[in-house]
């Protein structure tokens, strides 16, 4: 075999099909009502139902609010979230959010934990007791403003009691 060509069709349960342009103003209408997605900062493209979303945003959760957002409307067949991420901080302001973030957390020894921020993307290093731990820490880096994307590199190190 050579090639294979895969020509998906998705047909919609039920008798109502909605055009491009039904989904894309529900879409534009769900996005202005959603108090997580900043206002005309995304754009939104349909093409056969399937929606794609463009622009940028300052924050990683608005990205997703806007997916979340329309991913379940009536008449979508999918979504391709195109958005992208611009924060407007520093990466000091970032490793500080976090810092401050772990130190907040209960469950995290959070001077085990190292932080680097570069242009929006955090890596973590150390090493915690369990996996609660390593995923609070990745949800305080995730929640500070400006970070894109978290490489998770925290190794969990149990402790047997003598």
């Amino acid at each position: 075999m050579r090639a294979v060509t895969d020509e998906l069709v998705v047909k919609l349960a039920g008798d109502s099909q909605h055009t491009d342009a039904d989904i894309a103003q529900a879409a534009a209408n769900v996005l202005d009502w959603n108090t997580s997605v900043p206002p005309n900062r995304v754009k939104v493209l349909v093409q056969n139902g399937w929606i794609t979303l463009g622009g940028s945003v300052e924050y990683h959760f608005q990205k997703m609010a806007a997916e979340n957002a329309v991913h379940h409307l009536k008449g979508v067949k999918g979504v391709s979230n195109l958005i992208g991420v611009n924060p407007r901080v520093s990466a000091g302001d970032v490793i500080h959010a976090i810092k401050k973030a772990l130190h907040r957390a209960a469950q995290v020894d959070a001077e085990k934990i190292s932080v680097e921020a570069n242009a929006g993307n955090v890596t973590l290093r150390g090493n915690v007791r369990t996996w609660t731990e390593r995923e609070e820490a990745e949800r305080a880096a995730w929640a500070a403003p400006g970070v894109t994307n978290v490489q998770n590199d925290i190794q969990i190190v149990s402790v047997l009691a003598a």
